[in-house]
C-alpha cells in the first residue's frame, strides 16, 4: 500500500465520530464509576471498587481505557484537520483548540483521584506548578485542585463537574454536526469494551522510600523538564507555547509557516523528554 493511500484513508476515516463514541462510554461509565467513589478516602475506594463491587474492576478499567481512547482519537481528528483549518472561522478554530488543555485536565485529574503512588506525587506536581505562576495561579489552583486544603474533594468536582461542562461548552457547536449510532461503529466500541476486559486499569500501590514514580505518559516529557528549569518555565510557559501556537495554525496567518515550525520543534523536543523521563 503506497504511502498516498495510507494518507487518503486516515484523512477519510472517522476520527471525530469514534472519538465521539469512546467520549460516550467514558461518560457512562464515569457515572458508574463515581457513583462508589468517596473523595475523602480515595485510595481505598479506588481499591475498594476493583476488590469489592462487583464488575467494578471492569468499569474502572472501562472509564480508563475509554477516556484514553477519547483523548488519542480526538488528537488525530485534530491532526486530520490541519490541511483544512480555514474552513473555521477564527473563533471556531480556537475553541476547538482550547479543548485540548481541557481535555488533558480530565485525563490528569482521572489519574490524581487514584490517591496511588503515580496519582498523588502527580497532584503534588501540578499543585506546585500553579503556585508558582505569579498572580493568578494561587487562584487556578484553588479552583482546580486545591490538595493540600481539601484532599481530593476539589479535584473530584473539577474532573465530574467543572472541566466536562468546559469541555461541551467548547465542542458543543462542533458536535451538533455528528448524528452518530453505536451500530455504525461497533468496531470501535468493541475494541473499547474488549480491551477493558483483558486489560485491568493501572493501580500503583504506595512505595516506600525515596523512587521515581513516573506520571501520566503524556505528562512524562513535562515531568522530565522539571528537573532542569523551574516550575515556571517547564510547567506553564513551555505548555503554553504549544497552545498559542496551536491557535495560530491557520493558513491565512502569514506566519503560518514558523507557528509550524514552532510546532514541529516543541514536539520533537516533548518526544525526547519523554524517552529520557522513560528511562530512568
Amino acid at each position: 500500500m503506497s504511502i498516498n493511500r495510507v494518507f487518503h484513508y486516515f484523512q477519510k476515516a472517522q476520527w471525530g465520530a469514534w472519538s465521539l463514541v469512546c467520549l460516550i462510554i467514558s461518560l457512562v461509565s464515569g457515572v458508574l464509576v463515581g457513583l462508589q467513589y468517596d473523595p475523602t478516602a480515595p485510595y481505598y475506594t479506588t481499591t475498594a471498587i476493583d476488590v469489592l463491587i462487583p464488575y467494578g474492576q471492569y468499569f474502572r478499567s472501562l472509564h480508563f481505557y475509554s477516556s484514553q481512547f477519547f483523548f488519542l482519537l480526538a488528537i488525530v481528528h485534530l491532526l486530520m484537520t490541519f490541511h483544512n483549518t480555514d474552513s473555521y472561522t477564527s473563533f471556531q478554530w480556537n475553541r476547538l483548540i482550547l479543548c485540548l488543555p481541557v481535555m488533558i485536565l480530565l485525563l490528569f485529574s482521572g489519574y490524581v483521584l487514584r490517591a496511588d503512588s503515580t496519582g498523588t506525587s502527580a497532584g503534588h506536581i501540578a499543585e506546585a506548578i500553579l503556585l508558582a505562576v505569579p498572580l493568578v495561579g494561587s487562584l487556578i489552583n484553588d479552583l482546580l485542585f486545591s490538595i493540600q486544603e481539601h484532599g481530593m474533594q476539589r479535584v473530584y468536582t473539577t474532573h465530574v463537574i467543572t472541566l466536562e461542562l468546559f469541555l461541551f461548552a467548547l465542542i458543543w457547536e462542533h458536535l451538533r454536526r455528528y448524528r452518530i449510532r453505536f451500530s455504525d461503529h461497533l468496531a470501535i466500541t468493541g475494541l473499547v469494551l474488549l480491551f477493558s476486559v483483558f486489560i485491568a486499569a493501572p493501580l500503583d500501590p504506595e512505595r516506600l522510600g525515596t523512587v521515581y514514580i513516573s506520571g501520566p505518559w503524556f505528562f512524562l516529557g513535562l515531568q522530565e523538564l522539571l528537573r532542569y528549569l523551574p516550575p515556571l518555565l517547564a510547567g506553564f510557559f513551555f505548555p503554553m507555547v504549544f497552545i498559542l501556537a496551536l491557535l495560530f495554525t491557520q493558513k491565512r496567518y502569514r506566519f503560518f509557516t514558523v507557528i509550524v515550525t514552532v510546532l514541529f520543534l516543541w514536539l520533537l523536543a516533548y518526544l525526547i523528554l519523554t524517552v529520557m523521563a522513560l528511562s530512568h
